[in-house]
Order: C-alpha cells, then sequence, then structure tokens
C-alpha cells in the first residue's frame, strides 16, 4: 500500500509557486564572497539612499518605551486621511504595501477567478493571485510598457482584479493618467482596478495627478502606497491602500490585528509631516537619475526611460556582468525573473555610489 507524504498534501497553487527572490542583502554578498561589509554598495532594492526622515528616526526612538503595548493605529490614519484627502474608513493598513496586496487578493481572488497584470510587472502580482487559488493571466506588454489595449482584451468574466503599477516596477515605465483614467472607465464595476503606486512621489509635478480624487467615481479603484521607497522605512515595513469604505472593510475582515508595529506607526506620521525630507530626497534621485543615465549612455548601453527610483538597462550577458559587479562589491538586480535575461536594474543611490557602480560596470564589461 502506497501512503502520501506530508507534503503531497500541500495545496498545488501554492506547490506552483516560485518564492519571491528579493535584492541581496549586503551581508549575504560579504559572506558570499569575503568581503568587508562596509565596502559593498546596494543599489538593488530601490531603497532610499539617504535613510529614514530624521523627524522619523527621532519619533521610532521616542516610541521605543511604549513597545510592551499594542499598537493603535487611530493617529496615522488620521494623519494618511488628512494628506491625502478621505475619510479614515478608506484606508487599510499594511505590513508593507506587499501585505495590502496580498488582503485584495484573499478578498476578491479563489479558483475559478482570474487576475490580469502585465508581462514584466511587479512579482507579487502573480504571488498574491496565485497564493489563494486564482489564475494569472499576463498580458503582453509593449516596450516593455503596459498595453492597456492588451489588458483590456485580456478581462474575462471572471475576471476579478487587474493590477497595475504605475509606474512600473522593475521597468520604470509611467502609463499618461488620462488613459490609465480612461481603462479604469472601461472596466465592468466588478472588476478591482489595483492602481500600485509605490514609486508616486518619484513622479515629476508636470507628471502627476492625484488619483485619490478617483475613488469618489470608482467604487472599484485600490490605491496602494508604501513608506519604503521615498520615505526610506523599507526595514520597518509600512503600507497602505485608499479605496471605498465598503471594499475596506471587506480587507479590514482578513487583516491580521495589530499587523503594523509602534515603531512604523510612529515613523509614518513623522515622515508624512517631514516635506523638507521629501523635497530632499525627490531632488538627489532627479539628479542621480540624470548622472546614471549619461553613465549608461556613455557606455553605450541601452535603457528604459524611468519615473521611478532606479534605471533598467540592456547588456549582454547580464547573468556573468552582474557576477562582476557583485565581485567588486557592487550589488544591483538581474531581472531573469522578469523574462528580461539580457537586464539589469540598478537603484539610484547617492552621487559617490551612482559613481562606483559606473566605474565598477565600465570594469565588468572590459
Amino acid at each position: 500500500m502506497e501512503f502520501m507524504s506530508l507534503l503531497d498534501h500541500a495545496l498545488g497553487n501554492i506547490k506552483q509557486i516560485a518564492p519571491y527572490q528579493p535584492g541581496k542583502p549586503i551581508t549575504e554578498v560579504a559572506r558570499e564572497l569575503g568581503l568587508a561589509v562596509d565596502s559593498i554598495i546596494k543599489l538593488a532594492s530601490n531603497e532610499n539612499p539617504l535613510g529614514m526622515s530624521p523627524k522619523a528616526r527621532a519619533a521610532v526612538q521616542a516610541a521605543i518605551d511604549g513597545l510592551a503595548r499594542y499598537p493603535d493605529d487611530f493617529e496615522l490614519k488620521a494623519a494618511l486621511a488628512k494628506h491625502a484627502g478621505v475619510n479614515t474608513n478608506q484606508i487599510v493598513l499594511g505590513n508593507g504595501s506587499n501585505d495590502v496586496l496580498e488582503l485584495i487578493a484573499q478578498v476578491f481572488l479563489a479558483p475559478g477567478r482570474s487576475a490580469v497584470f502585465s508581462a514584466h510587472a511587479f512579482a507579487v502580482y502573480p504571488l498574491a493571485t496565485m497564493g489563494v487559488g486564482g489564475e494569472c493571466i499576463a498580458a503582453p506588454a509593449r516596450d516593455y510598457a503596459h498595453d492597456l489595449g492588451a489588458m483590456r482584451a485580456a478581462v474575462r468574466a471572471d475576471t476579478r482584479i487587474v493590477w497595475i503599477a504605475n509606474p512600473n516596477n522593475p521597468t520604470g515605465t509611467f502609463l499618461p493618467y488620462d488613459e490609465l483614467k480612461a481603462f479604469i472607465g472601461s472596466l465592468p464595476n466588478d472588476v478591482i482596478v489595483v492602481l500600485d503606486e509605490a514609486y508616486n512621489e518619484y513622479l515629476s509635478p508636470t507628471l502627476r495627478v492625484d488619483t485619490t480624487s478617483w475613488l469618489s467615481e470608482f467604487d472599484n479603484l485600490v490605491i496602494t502606497r508604501t513608506f519604503s521607497k521615498i520615505y526610506g522605512m523599507a526595514g520597518l515595513r509600512i503600507g497602505f491602500a485608499l479605496c471605498s469604505a465598503a471594499v475596506a472593510d471587506l480587507m479590514n475582515r482578513v487583516r491580521q490585528p495589530f499587523n503594523c508595529n509602534n515603531l512604523a506607526l510612529a515613523g509614518a506620521i513623522a515622515a508624512l509631516e517631514d516635506a523638507e525630507f521629501l523635497a530632499q530626497s525627490y531632488q538627489l534621485n532627479a539628479d542621480g537619475m540624470q548622472q546614471i543615465v549619461t553613465g549608461l549612455d556613455a557606455l553605450g548601453l541601452k535603457h528604459l526611460p524611468s519615473h521611478a527610483n532606479f534605471v533598467t538597462f540592456h547588456v549582454p550577458e547580464a547573468a556573468t556582468v552582474n557576477q562582476k559587479l557583485l565581485r567588486q562589491g557592487v550589488i544591483i538586480r538581474p531581472l531573469a525573473g522578469y523574462a528580461m535575461h539580457d537586464w539589469l536594474r540598478v537603484t539610484i543611490g547617492t552621487e559617490a555610489e551612482n559613481a562606483r557602480f559606473l566605474q565598477a560596470l565600465q570594469a565588468a564589461l572590459a
């Protein structure tokens, strides 16, 4: 008699998932290659090279004395409501925006339901979809960017979520807001549109539109944002969704109690009030973007126009080049997992980090 093992009973949709591969930590590269930790720079995970706002840092330090108590998220929701111009019952907090994306999938997806996203879009969309048994529909991209026509054509009767990142990660591409709004309006109202705006604050003010004003028009719109990028709080893990009160209520039913810790809540409240740090981070990124793009052009490397805090560029034998960079203590992100085998992505760092990356890249290409 043949017996099934414990693992044979695991759900099929879970066994089909390829785990998310984050950017290599500095400590891992140091161990693997025998390098000193302080000799390594990491430009792989789109983190803010300035770190966290000084105001947020002070708030986090002050909150340490309260760690024996369970969190109270009222103050952050109130601050976000004021900041975004919504009601507090339209806000869902998450342990990073990744958590919020999974909450949306839990509410609206299941076996027999599908979700649409673009090829070369954020890897968490298929992970969140497959994690609850939903079917993934990857619409073809156009020039590595979202093709809204192809995505609309991919929507089926069983589609319940359309995932859109704007700007997109890992390509940095941007959808004009008039096209995006028309796309949302073309969908049935029983299809949720998740507009992932993790890099929203890096957009040029001339391009940016306040999409929260669309919430009163589209009950099926969910906007997600994060404190991990320009706010420099990736390690504290805090993000949020803005949506209709009815959708927020459903998401809060599956949200873990106290999913945002006291330190993250305190830091986020203070970060929202530090406009000076936000402006400084934006300018550093704009200057660094020009530095990186100029350097890539000088090396004759094709790159995608980016509206975020990273640049994706094409290089033959990308895996080999990436290994050569690692041996020089420079961590960037290979994109083979996004079906972009000859592409690498570099985060914008400080002026000195950008210069070191370009120097190391030139050596790796030699």
